[in-house]
């Protein structure tokens, strides 16, 4: 199987020309699609290849709920090989050509399971205990078909100590015991954790050993506002490539000698932009580097890579080409190709045959010539400081005196992407138009940008979002009296600052799973997370040393400045936004006459994943927008 390590996700995304869709659109407006159409579940997603390139798994709803699916490729014909019935299966992995991992998150309080299913009878067994503990995929071991490297925090939830398990059986053989400074294991091609990273709070370091017969030794030590992340040992396991800002701004491609503690060579680095994934080779080599700006891009490093890139992005002009899935041969691909206005449709491709075979669309029931395009967007903030972000507008409208929601992204150590955003799309057919802002202390930007963020959670992250509002307004784009702010997460804090902190501008908001207070954001902070208290400290706020300005960035304390109405909603097991903190902010927002909706739900965490949830929370968006800002609405 070919070896993927990237430093946000295990994927790659190949693409093609960049030229903006729905540059030339009819003036007609686009009817108003049902919220289903955006937030259902997909008819199929997810589709992987198995090791020896004969079997295709994938994710289909089944009785509501997304269940995994095995097809024969080249056949049309389909077997379920899940029964989930209370959650999405949303993760899985082949394990080896007969069996796949899964993992599934019951409560939404983010205690995933490890589940291995046999595609041959089905069996399925637990694989990890059912306590309330976290587990972590350290390494798959590509060439131990029946073994992987986990880390799990079962003897203290503080704590991650490292196992080798096996797939089978789920019978799990300690590789290492936590001293109780380690934060990460990584292992090398055969399985032996050879580095271990540390922490102090606010200092990174690495430990290295040979093998396992060596104690770790002290390699490297750096503050926190400096990465070496490790990727992937080399085919003989003695260098290891990263991804590290050390002595640069940005993130770049490194080969890194561990055992000597010296950088080998930098293999990539981009002026501008963050890298975000590396693709390997099966021997170890890297293949391309991804990195964004408004845009996403490759570097490429293999000629014949960069040639089947070129041959495959040649068949989808203006879309982008994403390769889930690659067989052990490197000649079967699975593709993922999709754009700004669609969730896309997914392909079979044989490199040699040059053969491309449809599998399935995501949505077939979006109407894509319906859709509006993502436009890529630069203004100054009030310092100087270049914002960049992206503006959607409804399909057909002249950008002029709109109604607009501000839609700020998660995290904040998070980004907007120029790619299908059901949220985005459902908010443009209504007629809309869409802010997205890649504030400060965003991600993919560079060290400087980055740390630019650092302790202004309610402050220039918010004046930056508020010097978007303002550009739109200078632009004529926005109706200054239909401004809305709706954000998911941070995001949702953005939301409430917005309308707490600036009253005038907004005339209505929407937090999902928002903060209200940030000295009990850092109360509720989990045991696993614990050892990052002192750095989060330097990111966001001591509490003890920074407490005035906490509070004044915390909307909590402030319900009396709000004039707009708000709709609220959460999960009663959300674990990173307590929701005895919300049910005791709302009680303060009534006292103070605010009006205010909510949308509370029993089943679920920080995120609602179930599709009923899901469906429920935007029809409630969309009837609370439409009566504050006077947007369109379904019938």
């Amino acid at each position: 199987m070919l070896k993927i390590r990237t430093h946000i996700q295990l994927s790659i995304l190949i693409f093609s020309g960049f030229i903006l869709s729905g540059c030339n659109v009819s003036k007609q407006e686009a009817p108003v699609f049902p919220v289903e159409d955006f937030f259902r579940n997909a008819a199929t997603e997810n589709f992987q290849i198995s090791p020896d390139g004969y079997n295709v798994a994938y994710l289909k709803p089944w009785n509501n709920r997304m269940n995994i699916y095995i097809q024969v490729v080249g056949e049309d014909t389909s077997k379920r090989i899940t029964n989930s019935i209370n959650r999405d299966i949303t993760t899985y992995i082949w394990a080896n050509d007969n069996q796949l991992i899964y993992i599934m998150d019951e409560t939404g309080e983010e205690y995933y399971q490890f589940y291995r299913v046999n595609i041959d009878n089905n069996e399925q067994i637990q694989l990890t205990p059912k306590e309330k503990v976290k587990f972590y995929i350290v390494n798959k071991l590509s060439d131990y078909e029946n073994e992987m490297i986990i880390m799990m925090n079962k003897r203290d939830p503080q704590f991650f100590d490292v196992y080798r398990m096996n797939v089978n059986t789920g019978e799990l053989s300690l590789l290492q015991k936590n001293p109780g400074n380690i934060t990460g294991w990584i292992a090398d091609n055969d399985g032996v954790v050879k580095i271990a990273r540390t922490t102090d709070g606010v200092n990174t370091g690495y430990l290295y050993r040979n093998s396992e017969s060596e104690n770790f030794n002290p390699v490297i030590v750096t503050d926190f506002k400096e990465s070496l992340n490790p990727l992937i040992f080399t085919e003989d396991n003695q260098l290891v490539y990263c991804l590290s800002n050390i002595d640069r701004d940005k993130e770049a491609l490194v080969l890194y000698d561990f055992k000597n503690a010296v950088e080998v060579e930098e293999i990539f680095e981009h002026y501008d932009a963050d890298i975000e994934h590396v693709l390997f080779s099966n021997d170890g080599k890297p293949i391309a580097a991804l990195y964004a700006q408004c845009k996403r891009y490759y570097k490429f490093f293999d000629p014949e890579w960069e040639a089947t890139y070129k041959k495959i992005s040649s068949k989808f002009k203006n879309h982008e080409v994403y390769i889930s899935s690659i067989d052990n041969s490197e000649k079967n691909l699975i593709l993922h190709v999709t754009n700004d206005r669609t969730f896309g449709t997914y392909y079979h491709y044989n490199i040699d045959s040059a053969k491309l075979t449809k599998l399935a669309e995501a949505s077939p029931w979006l109407q894509q010539e319906y859709m509006a395009a993502m436009k890529p967007i630069t203004y100054k903030a009030r310092d100087g400081l270049t914002i960049n972000g992206y503006l959607t507008l409804p399909y057909g409208s002249e950008a002029e005196d709109l109604p607009v929601i501000v839609y700020p992204h998660g995290g904040p150590w998070n980004r907007d992407y120029w790619e299908f955003n059901p949220t985005a799309q459902f908010l443009a057919n209504r007629g809309y138009a869409v802010l997205q802002v890649n504030y400060r202390g965003s991600i993919g930007y560079g060290k400087e940008f980055l740390e630019a963020g650092f302790k202004e959670w309610g402050g220039k992250i918010q004046d930056d979002i508020t010097d978007g509002v303002n550009w739109l307004i200078e632009q004529n784009i926005a109706d200054p009296e239909r401004i809305g702010i709706y954000g998911f997460s941070f995001g949702g804090y953005s939301a409430l600052c917005g309308v707490t902190f600036h009253p005038d501008i907004y005339k209505c908001g929407v937090s999902y799973s928002g903060s209200t207070n940030i000295f009990t954001f850092f109360e509720a902070v989990p045991k696993h997370w614990e050892p990052f208290k002192e750095m989060m400290y330097e990111m966001v706020g001591n509490p003890n040393q920074d407490s005035l300005m906490i509070y004044n960035q915390s909307p909590y304390f402030f319900t009396e400045k709000i004039k707009a109405p708000l709709l609220i909603a959460h999960g009663s097991n959300d674990t990173r936004a307590p929701f005895s903190e919300i049910k005791n902010y709302i009680k303060l927002l009534e006292k103070n006459g605010v009006e205010v909706k909510t949308l509370f739900k029993k089943n679920e965490g920080h995120k609602f994943n179930n599709e009923e949830n899901r469906l429920e929370l935007y029809r409630n968006i969309e009837s609370f927008l439409e009566d504050k800002l006077k947007g369109r609405k379904s019938m």
